[in-house]
């Protein structure tokens, strides 16, 4: 017996970085999951690209702005750990120092930044498949069924 397909997750993940070694990483407090920590990011919305999506949700999570035309994709992942596929694409934003906001309460408990040689844990699964495509030395434990794919430039 088949059951009805499931619509795919499609979303960014955004690195923020500072330009001095740290990177911006929020305490992800979302109802129903455990607490980890998250690198901004969010659904694609209908139309969007991935670099138009990473510069929406970044502004809409930390009020931080900054331009889709300086956003790049450096891979997409694609997982299927919440029983569905997710693609999720890992987005490079341009160095940023500008003061990260809470505006989703409900949803993030603060911003801060980190070095990259001490990233916080747990890391939610995604933003730790993003943070590994920019770390290309960072050791990310993958889930069965978890799949990269580097953007060639």
């Amino acid at each position: 017996m088949s059951t009805a397909p499931t619509a795919p997750l499609l979303g960014a993940g955004i690195v923020v970085p500072t330009g001095d070694g740290r990177v911006l990483i929020g305490r992800r407090i979302t109802a129903g999951e455990p607490p980890t920590w998250s690198l901004p990011g969010g659904k694609v919305d209908p139309g969007e690209s991935f670099e138009q999506t990473a510069a929406r949700e970044l502004a809409e999570e930390t009020g931080i702005v900054l331009p889709a035309e300086g956003m790049r994709v450096l891979a997409v992942h694609l997982d299927h750990e919440l029983g569905r596929p997710r693609l999720t694409a890992a987005v490079l934003a341009p160095p940023s120092l500008a003061e990260a906001v809470v505006t989703e309460p409900h949803a993030c408990a603060g911003w801060e930044r980190f070095p990259v040689d001490a990233l916080p844990e747990p890391m939610f699964y995604p933003s730790a498949l993003v943070l590994g495509s920019w770390l290309p030395g960072l050791n990310v434990v993958r889930a069965d069924g978890t799949h990269g794919y580097p953007v060639a430039r």
